[in-house]
């Protein structure tokens, strides 16, 4: 009797330890290898429609899909991968007069609290507040954002099954005004439009040995 009370509670022990190991938190790191990562944008002007994306996405964020609403970190996109397909309109936009890519090489966003947390199918959405900083100026923005984990998938993202970790996908779209952000606020709307329009999907990656 003694013997089978023992196995039994090292069975409930052993599950509760499954599970809090299972449920722990995990950091993803952003820096994709592969260069998928993106983000894009779009101002739709009276007079010019610009779009164009930027690849250069780092930093990490601590995931927990017991608990979302814990969510926290920071993605950082550098300034000079941001490209438009006309390469004097991208000369401008890397220039003194916009983003000033040289002094200020970093967009970023940091994450602080999450609310309004939902699963839909295998993704969990959330609306995400956080600081945006661009050239600076730090705004607080509430963003939609969708996050998907992709157990033991990462070797698959990278071509290469022996490569053991998981993934989180995490998609967003919102608007921003660039006058907010000191870039030529109320100047030339009617070929650069004021909403700009942003969009991304990126993956992080959390090895495993």
């Amino acid at each position: 009797m003694n013997t089978a009370r023992i196995t039994l509670a090292s069975l409930v022990l052993g599950s509760i330890a499954l599970v809090s190991a299972h449920a722990a938190p995990q950091s993803y790191d952003f820096k994709d290898p592969k260069g998928v990562n993106n983000v894009q944008f779009k101002l739709d002007a009276p007079l010019e429609s610009i779009t164009g994306t930027a690849t250069g996405v780092t930093g990490t964020i601590t995931f927990d899909p017991a608990a979302p609403a814990a969510t926290s970190g920071r993605i950082e996109l550098a300034t000079k991968s941001l490209t438009v397909g006309n390469p004097v309109m991208q000369e401008h936009l890397h220039g003194a007069n916009w983003l000033d890519v040289g002094q200020y090489p970093v967009i970023s966003f940091e994450a602080v609290s999450a609310a309004n947390v939902r699963s839909q199918g295998s993704q969990i959405l959330a609306d995400v507040t956080g600081r945006l900083t661009v050239k600076d100026v730090t705004q607080e923005v509430t963003v939609p954002v969708s996050f998907t984990r992709l157990a033991d998938k990462l070797g698959a993202r990278l071509g290469d099954d022996k490569i053991k970790g998981d993934l989180l996908v995490v998609r967003a779209a919102f608007v921003i005004n660039r006058g907010e952000f000191n870039i030529q606020p109320g100047q030339y709307t009617d070929k650069v439009a004021e909403d700009i329009h942003l969009s991304l999907a990126i993956a992080g990656a959390s090895p495993r040995e």
